[in-house]
Parts: structure tokens; sequence; C-alpha cells
């Protein structure tokens, strides 16, 4: 909030003397993973946000089944009303861009079902395994006493 909204709030008047703060609504971008495999699929899956409050763009990626809405809108009522109007299943979009991950091909990064140069968003998933989230320095400590790493120390 600027200067000169703080001031304009603070000036406003309102009847009985009674301030109400509204709660503005930040601009969001929302990605939900909706399975479509028709242009029909399409169809109905971008008419069921296009004319929802607040939001400003709608991009379908059939390809990809992506759907990306732009706008002044809550997330969790976006995913909502995609799965209310469609009847499909629908969840936020679980995917990031494999350069973000650490560890791409660990086991709980990996997935079989992703689109192409993406993987699961496991820096933010807190039941993701440990070795996906780890950092190189991390894994240079734990193979330097594994028994699959043939140049380990031997110490025990």
């Amino acid at each position: 909030m600027g200067f000169l909204d703080h001031i304009s709030g603070l000036f406003d008047l309102h009847s009985h003397g009674s301030r109400k703060l509204k709660k503005r609504k930040q601009l969001q971008t929302v990605e939900i993973k909706v399975k479509m495999d028709c242009e029909g699929c399409e169809r109905r899956v971008k008419k069921s946000v296009q004319g929802m409050k607040g939001a400003t763009q709608v991009e379908v990626e059939p390809k990809l089944s992506k759907l990306t809405v732009i706008g002044y809108v809550d997330p969790n009522k976006v995913l909502e009303r995609v799965r209310h109007r469609t009847g499909k299943k629908a969840e936020f979009w679980p995917y990031v861009p494999y350069d973000v991950v650490p560890h791409p091909y660990a086991p709980e990064a990996y997935d079989r079902k992703a689109p192409p140069g993406y993987v699961r968003n496991v820096l933010e998933d807190p039941e993701a395994s440990a070795l996906a989230r780890a950092s190189s320095v991390e894994i240079k400590y734990t193979e330097a006493f594994s028994d699959d790493n043939p140049n380990s120390c031997a110490v025990m």
C-alpha cells in the first residue's frame, strides 16, 4: 500500500463514523492441472472460469493439461469452480521446471506423467524425500561413507 493510499484512508469519511477495512485481493496467477482429451473438454474448462469475477486472463494448454488463470481471484475458489463446473478431477499445478530442483531425478522428484522439462515440486512438499531436497554438499558427505561408492572411506 502506497503513501497516498494510506493518507486517503486516514481522511476517508464514512457514514456514522465507523471505518471498515476492505481486504484487497492481489493479482495472482493460478495454475491448475486438469486432464483434457478433446477440444470440447478444452472449451468447457475455459468457459468454467472465464466468467468468474476477478479473472482477467484465462489460458488453456491441452498438451500439458494445464489451465492458467490470471486475475484478482482466490486460488481455492478457482479450483473448486473448475471441479464443480466441469466434473473433472483438478488439482493445483504440481510441477516446476527441472532447473529449479537441485536433484530432478531423485525418486520423489521425477514423475513419468510430468510434461517434458518438468518435475514434481519437492521444495514445497514436506513429504518429499530428503535426497530430492538435499544440497550438493550434503550429497558429498553422505556418499563419502556409502557402500555403493568404490572410493569411499572404510573407517567402519
